[in-house]
């Protein structure tokens, strides 16, 4: 067999889980306290972030990079962390203004390397209840809006309280097949007393 052929064929092998959904990634841990179809409320202990803000132009390559490269030992102890899921975009009524990486459940606030880039910081999500959305296809402006949409709605239906901005959160590469991504929309909310 031609040697590219079989590189070709090697690689395809290794990264299909990814191509089919599967990123074999940590997942941020998180209790479901209420589930209706594609939606949750959802209750999170604690997630740390390193955090970075989109580009006007809501570019996703640039923070994605900047997040990359702290995970990858551009930081104060230059040590690699394993990427984790999902990948968060903060969202305002018009478009995406920050990206965070989540660190894996084993690194608190305190353990974290610092970041070297003054544009990364870290931050952390305590005591974080939710209310989601499920959803498959690209993370792409209209999908987001139109299923935060349908979130706010049952939020709207369950009495819920909105205490804080909404969040896209992505769970795959971008080479997994649309169909089989999966992609969420989080608002911070508290249930009624």
């Amino acid at each position: 067999m031609h040697p590219i052929i079989l590189l070709l064929l090697t690689v395809a092998l290794l990264s299909g889980c990814s191509v089919f959904g599967d990123s074999g990634v940590e997942i941020a841990p998180y209790k479901v306290l209420v589930k209706e179809d594609n939606y949750e409320l959802r209750h999170y202990d604690r997630l740390v972030l390193v955090t970075t803000a989109m580009d006007a132009d809501n570019q996703r390559r640039n923070p994605f990079g900047k997040l990359f490269d702290y995970i990858s030992g551009d930081n104060s102890q230059a040590q690699k962390i394993p990427m984790t899921a999902p990948v968060f975009m903060e969202q305002n009524e018009v478009s995406s203004e920050n990206m965070s990486f989540v660190l894996p459940t084993n690194m608190s606030l305190q353990e974290a390397p610092l970041p070297t880039d003054p544009t990364v910081a870290l931050e952390a999500l305590d005591d974080y209840t939710v209310a989601t959305i499920t959803f498959s296809g690209r993370l792409k402006q209209g999908n987001i809006q139109r299923h935060q949409a349908l979130l706010e709605t049952w939020i709207k239906s369950k009495a819920f309280t909105v205490i804080g901005p909404a969040k896209a959160a992505g769970y795959n590469p971008p080479f997994t097949i649309p169909s089989l991504r999966r992609n969420e929309i989080l608002i911070p909310v508290k249930k009624p007393e």
